[in-house]
């Protein structure tokens, strides 16, 4: 970070996630020269990735990443840390999955659990430990609102997020004391490539919204930040409605 908190580098682990792209996009702004690490599988997206970060006068760095690949997430890591210390990690990737496929078949259950839990606990292990190394660092993670209850309709992806946000909670009591911090991101619908063709639910926001609350979170050193705000009063009077009271909303 320099001097006025803004950080100099930049992790992206899901490098063509459009949420963490807009966070980029926005922290270029406010950061002449960022250098970006988009770490990501190769491909098209990817390339246009870079060149718009580029376009925006950020050093990109680019290195391959598969968040299945369990030993993916140290190596991509290390090879961001060879580079100089990293300011800000943001963790990305995720799947919505399926709904209704995901409860009864074994293979789309474990796509969408791996990908949303398994893997951004491996990416976090990785990321504590460069912390650790550093003895600085702010550890971004992008959950979701569906992890505070998971509803009928998309239990299966609400479930995992639980466990992510889970973790990533503890993480950041785990690094305060070493300099590190954990900002765990809570967004309710988000209008991108993941939602395509979904009903946007009420409160439904852009990743762009999301990015400014993210740069805005960890400039002011906040632990949680929900996007947008109202949602964190909503879901908690969702939380505590009696079961048969829940299963009635039309959610």
């Amino acid at each position: 970070m320099d001097a006025t908190g803004r950080p100099q580098s930049l992790l992206l682990l899901g490098g063509t996630s459009e949420i963490g792209l807009a966070v980029a996009d926005a922290w270029a702004e406010r950061s002449p020269g960022l250098r970006v690490v988009l770490a990501a599988r190769p491909g098209e997206r990817r390339d246009a990735a870079a060149a718009r970060l580029e376009g925006r006068g950020c050093r990109v760095e680019v290195h391959d990443f598969d968040a299945l690949d369990d030993g993916a997430h140290v190596r991509v890591v290390e090879k961001a840390r060879a580079g100089g210390d990293v300011d800000v990690a943001v963790v990305a990737y995720g799947v919505l999955g399926d709904p209704e496929l995901a409860w009864q078949d074994p293979e789309e259950a474990g796509r969408v659990a791996r990908t949303n839990y398994t893997a951004p606990v491996l990416s976090g292990v990785a990321l504590g430990a460069m912390v650790r190394a550093q003895g600085h660092g702010v550890v971004v993670a992008l959950s979701s609102v569906a992890g505070e209850r998971p509803r009928r309709s998309n239990f299966v992806y609400g479930s995992s997020k639980a466990g992510m946000d889970a973790f990533y909670t503890g993480l950041g009591e785990a690094l305060r004391p070493i300099g590190g911090r954990v900002l765990v991101v809570r967004p309710g619908f988000v209008r991108s490539r993941m939602t395509a063709g979904l009903d946007a639910a009420p409160l439904a926001v852009g990743p762009e919204e999301v990015a400014r609350a993210v740069v805005d979170g960890v400039a002011a050193g906040r632990e949680q930040v929900w996007v947008p705000r109202p949602l964190r009063p909503v879901m908690s009077t969702l939380r505590h409605l009696p079961r048969p009271v829940f299963r009635r909303l039309p959610l």
